[in-house]
């Protein structure tokens, strides 16, 4: 079966939950096309950041995904780990929880999300940060 692979660098970005479907398919948009049917993995090459699936339509889903994940790893615990600033440690911890990749099914040419999923980029750090996926492509063309 066929493989293609392409690397997508998201612009900085400070801590929050970002709707990132279009710039997915803006950069893998025309391989994503040449598949009958197989499978999207993303993986985000980073450990403070993360990816997931989630509503697509209202913004007050990413503003409470961000505030879950601040009350369930709060800045304000005694991490250790405080190289990078106060915000690094609980970043790590929101990652390893979260994940940094997705694998999304691929049918006819598209992306088999359903009709209220999309594809976000949580950001978990203050800073803003450029952030890399890579979309590896898999499938049947």
């Amino acid at each position: 079966m066929p493989w293609s692979q392409v690397s997508h660098t998201f612009q900085a970005r400070t801590k929050g939950s970002y709707l990132v479907t279009n710039e997915v398919l803006k950069a893998a948009g025309t391989e994503i096309r040449k598949y009958k049917v197989g499978m999207c993995n993303l993986f985000l090459q980073h450990t403070s950041a993360s990816l997931c699936l989630n509503e697509n339509v209202c913004r007050e889903v990413r503003t409470d995904l961000t505030m879950a994940l601040d009350h369930m790893a709060p800045e304000s615990l005694p991490y250790q780990h405080t190289d990078e600033g106060p915000d690094d440690a609980c970043g790590h911890v929101k990652c390893a929880v979260m994940g940094v990749s997705l694998d999304i099914p691929i049918r006819d040419g598209q992306l088999a999300l359903g009709t209220w999923q999309g594809i976000y980029l949580c950001e978990h750090r203050e800073y803003q940060h450029r952030r890399t996926v890579v979309i590896t492509i898999q499938g049947e063309k």
